[in-house]
C-alpha cells in the first residue's frame, strides 16, 4: 500500500479550474518531486493534502481518506509541510518557533500546565531535547536563540524546514524550499533532504523549480501543467520529455 494516494483530485474556484483529475501515489521512503510552470497547481495540491483547501476526489494516507479533515487533524496524523515564504513567528526565537512545531506531540493538559505539575516539567524537558536534536540535524546551533526576523532569508527558510521536522512527520511536504537560497545554502538543503530520506526514511513530496536539484535527488517526478498531469516517471525520462520541455520553454 502506498503511503499517500491522491486519486482524481479536482479543485475549482468559481469558474476557474485549478486542478483537473490529478492522481499519483507516494511510496514509503520516496522523494517525489512535483514540478511544473508557475500557476500549474503545485501548491494547490499540497493545500488539498494538508487540509487548507477542500477538493473533490480521494486523498488517502496509509489507507485512510483524509480529504475533508481539518489541518490540525491532518497534522496529528503526521503530515507536515513547509511554505514558500516560511510563515514563521518573526518575533520569536528559532527554538521557540521549533517548539510550536511540537504542539501535536505535547502530552500535557491545560489543567496540569496551570498547576505546573511534575509531568509538565518533564514534558518541557523532553520537548526541548527533541528540538535540540533537530537544531543539530539542520546545523542551526549558532542561531538557536536569535529572533527569526533578525536572520538572513536563507536561514529563515531552513528554520521553516526545521519546524516541519519538529512534528516528527510520517510524511513531509516541501513547497519550494530552495527558493531564494544561494548556492551554498542550496547544497546544505540538498544534504538535509538526503539525510531525511536515507537516515529517517520519511517520504517527501517536493515542489521545486531547480531542475538540476530535481534531476540529482528525486526518485520520481510528476509534472503538472494548467492543473493537469503532463508526465510522470524517472527524472531522466521526464526531464527529456518534449512535452515537459515545451511546457517550461514554449514551442520552438
Amino acid at each position: 500500500m502506498a503511503e499517500l494516494a491522491v486519486q482524481n483530485l479536482r479543485l475549482r474556484f468559481g469558474g476557474l479550474v485549478v486542478l483537473d483529475d490529478v492522481s499519483f501515489a507516494l511510496e514509503r521512503g520516496e522523494l517525489f518531486a512535483l514540478i511544473g510552470p508557475n500557476g500549474a497547481g503545485k501548491t494547490s495540491v499540497l493545500n488539498c493534502i494538508s487540509g487548507l483547501y477542500r477538493g473533490d476526489g480521494t486523498i488517502s494516507f496509509r489507507g485512510e481518506d483524509i480529504n475533508g479533515l481539518s489541518p490540525h487533524e491532518i497534522a496529528r496524523r503526521g503530515l507536515a509541510r513547509t511554505f514558500q515564504h516560511g510563515e514563521l513567528f518573526s518575533h520569536m526565537s528559532v527554538v521557540e518557533n521549533l517548539l510550536t512545531g511540537r504542539h501535536a506531540r505535547i502530552r500535557t493538559t491545560p489543567f496540569s500546565e496551570m498547576l505546573f505539575l511534575p509531568n509538565v516539567r518533564n514534558e518541557e524537558i523532553r520537548q526541548r531535547a527533541e528540538v535540540e536534536a533537530i537544531i543539530e540535524f539542520v546545523e542551526l546551533e549558532r542561531y538557536r536563540y536569535a529572533a527569526v526576523d533578525a536572520l538572513p532569508f536563507g536561514v529563515q527558510k531552513i528554520v521553516g524546514f526545521a519546524r516541519a521536522l519538529a512534528l516528527q512527520p510520517a510524511l513531509l511536504m516541501l513547497d519550494e524550499p530552495s527558493a531564494g537560497l544561494n548556492r551554498d545554502e542550496r547544497e546544505d538543503l540538498a544534504r538535509f533532504i538526503l539525510r531525511i530520506k536515507h537516515e529517517l526514511g520519511i517520504p517527501m513530496i517536493w515542489i521545486e523549480h531547480d531542475m538540476q536539484m530535481v534531476a540529482d535527488l528525486a526518485d520520481r517526478i510528476h509534472v503538472l501543467d494548467y492543473g493537469r498531469t503532463l508526465a510522470e516517471g524517472t527524472p531522466q525520462a521526464v526531464l527529456s520529455d518534449r512535452r515537459v520541455i515545451e511546457a517550461y520553454l514554449g514551442v520552438l
